[in-house]
């Protein structure tokens, strides 16, 4: 397999044609191309559709659209912008002409002399000439194209105020602290004015941006190393396929010499599937390969950027560069997920009949075939909490309304639109509260709720203390309404979604035992499975992501049980340091996460049980509750003291 070389300082490279840039354009996702490559790529993508307004980014996919939308396709590449950091840093033989933006908009070119740093604009001489003479610029400062050309330093003064990608020309100043986003005024205006953290960058540039670019250029370069061991799992793959036809060829011409003409026919047979296949796979995995490579360039383009503004930039850009590559960061995790959890191993083997003996008497056909299986490659990312052991933790407060009793956050779950409910058993509460964990209204309920989960895009259920009843209400934008009351044999305290209008429930029946249940949204039970447990407790459940594993708390004996889907025990997890176990939660790579309400800590568990990490950092005083949202890989924990009220907030990050 003739595989796809990098080399570790080529410096920054087109993700299309993997060559050094030839006028880099950037796109709004900040991911940039040559001229003629991003051409090439519109060129193909409308040429699919007859009407189009917009093309996906290559690398990301996500939309961009030209600066003109009614100028001819043929011309989108040149209305993108070019990347002047990008220009900057490539070597002198890859620079191109700079051309006047004034006259350029006119749609005439004339080569750019010098460009302002006020206007963020190139001119030609002639407009340089005109802009000197206006009043109001006569204290703009000028550099020349030589100055701006090897001088990221310069570069970076010219890129001083990053533009807003929704309202084009307009500064970013603020910085909103609930949405943990950069915004313009406009942006300010219409979406955070009601938000309670707002603050201007330029005061805080410094305090925020601490080490986040050197921990992100960190994070780029795992993603690297991670796209490189793809790529090297893909070439031992195809040398171990063509190891073990080659191998088998040579067995086969073994067992020819006794079984004469009709293994002649099967050596035949083998070697032209097996090649076939080999070659097949050989092109499956250097289309991978390459498509690898085109990503470790876009990851090394980006913290190139990020190196550049961290090495010369103001504190402003190089907080509001390393926002911008925290976007970038994430989606590549999922394109390197995917390929992870996508990729398969050809195995290739030949099935004989038995008895061997008979082997003469047989035809090619019943003699035997040769077959190649698909495995699923075993390799994985994982995920883990951050912050860890030196966390910040962000702990809200979601400024409930006054009521008589202190709230108890008993139950907590994400709802669709990344609104969040909470189940307050002092109150006898649910609580809806918004994205960025403020109070947007609340249902008063017939029981104190022990927990709570998400049924569908419009239906909660609710579980109650010391009652035989789960209650199923409906959640429409902010209007709260009970639908129907399920009752049940026996009281049950955890409660999960098992999908298909189905959910697990857990609670204690008699006789020292407790159970777990499959029932459906209508109270009919399909199947129950009992468990030793020595008194009635406010237990937990939970399922992972194929819904094919049920985890259950036991307070009072602190510890974990796993079961499958029939009621068979897969394992119990137990250590000395977990006390009290109470919310349990299952991220998108099904690593499970315990809370230890009396030990006052969080055990993460692999999917096989084994333990990864005990943290006890940041975590409440008495941990009760916790829900992941998955697409965002957020994680909150309720605390059970009655002298808080605030929800801790982790931010998960993949490893």
């Amino acid at each position: 397999m003739a595989a796809a070389k990098i080399e570790t300082d080529d410096g920054p490279c087109c993700p299309i044609c993997l060559e050094q840039f030839n006028i880099p354009r950037q796109l709004p996702c900040a991911h940039s191309f040559c001229e003629k490559c991003l051409q090439s790529h519109i060129t193909t993508e409308t040429g699919k559709i007859t009407k189009m307004s917009s093309i996906k980014c290559p690398v990301c996919r996500n939309p961009a659209s030209p600066s003109i939308k009614d100028r001819p396709t043929s011309e989108w590449a040149t209305l993108f912008p070019v990347n002047t950091v990008l220009q900057s840093i490539l070597p002198a033989k890859s620079k191109v002409d700079r051309l006047c933006d004034a006259c350029n908009s006119e749609g005439t070119t004339a080569p750019a002399e010098g460009f302002c740093l006020v206007c963020k604009e190139a001119m030609c001489g002639d407009c340089l000439k005109a802009h000197r003479k206006l009043k109001m610029a006569k204290d703009h400062t000028i550099l020349s194209v030589e100055e701006l050309d090897c001088n990221p330093e310069n570069v970076m003064k010219l890129a001083e105020g990053f533009t807003c990608s929704e309202h084009d020309g307009e500064d970013i100043k603020y910085y909103c602290k609930d949405h943990k986003v950069p915004c313009c005024a406009t942006c300010f205006f219409h979406g955070h004015k009601i938000c309670s953290k707002v603050i201007e960058l330029k005061e805080l540039a410094a305090q925020l941006c601490e080490n986040k670019p050197v921990e992100i250029i960190a994070d780029m370069k795992k993603i690297e190393s991670h796209l490189k061991k793809f790529m090297d799992m893909n070439e031992s793959s195809v040398k171990i396929l063509e190891t073990q036809v080659n191998e088998l060829t040579a067995e086969i011409r073994k067992v020819r010499k006794e079984i004469n003409d009709v293994l002649d026919e099967l050596e035949k047979q083998v070697k032209t599937e097996g090649n076939r296949i080999y070659k097949e796979e050989v092109i499956r995995k250097q289309e991978e390969n390459h498509q690898c490579l085109s990503l470790i360039h876009a990851v090394r383009n980006s913290h190139y950027l990020l190196e550049v503004a961290h090495t010369y930039g103001s504190n402003l850009q190089k907080f509001l560069m390393a926002e911008k590559m925290m976007s970038q960061l994430y989606s590549y995790y999922n394109l390197v997920r995917e390929k992870y959890e996508k990729t398969d191993i050809i195995a290739f083997e030949v099935q004989l009949a038995s008895p061997i003996k008979s082997m003469l008497s047989l035809s090619l056909s019943e003699l035997g075939k040769v077959v190649a299986t698909t495995r699923s490659n075993t390799l994985s990312l994982t995920c883990s909490l951050r912050p860890m052991k030196d966390c910040h933790v962000e702990k809200v407060d979601p400024k409930l309304p006054t009521t008589g009793t202190s709230p108890m956050f008993s139950g907590v779950t994400f709802l669709p639109g990344d609104r969040l409910m909470l189940a307050d058993f002092n109150n006898k509460l649910c609580i809806i509260l918004s994205s960025s964990y403020q109070f947007i209204t609340s249902h008063a309920l017939r029981g104190q709720p022990v927990n709570i989960c998400v049924l569908d895009d419009q239906e909660v259920a609710v579980s109650f203390y010391n009652q035989n009843k789960i209650q199923i209400l409906s959640v429409i934008g902010d209007i709260i309404t009970p639908v129907r009351m399920i009752t049940t044999k026996y009281n049950c305290n955890g409660i999960a979604a098992a999908g298909k209008g189905e959910m697990v429930v857990n609670g204690y029946c008699d006789n020292n035992k407790n159970q777990w249940s499959l029932i459906n949204t209508r109270g009919d039970v399909k199947c129950t499975h009992q468990y030793d447990s020595p008194t009635y407790y406010l237990n937990y459940i939970a399922l992972n992501n194929t819904k094919t594993r049920v985890y259950v708390s036991v307070c009072e004996l602190n510890l974990l049980h796993c079961f499958d889907m029939d009621g068979k025990k897969m394992f119990t997890y137990s250590p000395d340091n977990l006390r009290g176990t109470t919310g349990i939660a299952v991220d998108r790579h099904d690593n499970i996460y315990i809370l230890g309400k009396k030990s006052a800590n969080i055990h993460l568990l692999s999917p096989d049980g084994s333990l990864q990490e005990v943290v006890d950092t940041g975590v409440p005083k008495y941990p009760r509750a916790i829900c992941i949202h998955l697409s965002k890989n957020i994680l909150i924990i309720t605390n059970s003291s009655v002298e808080s009220r605030t929800l801790n907030i982790y931010q998960l990050k993949e490893i």
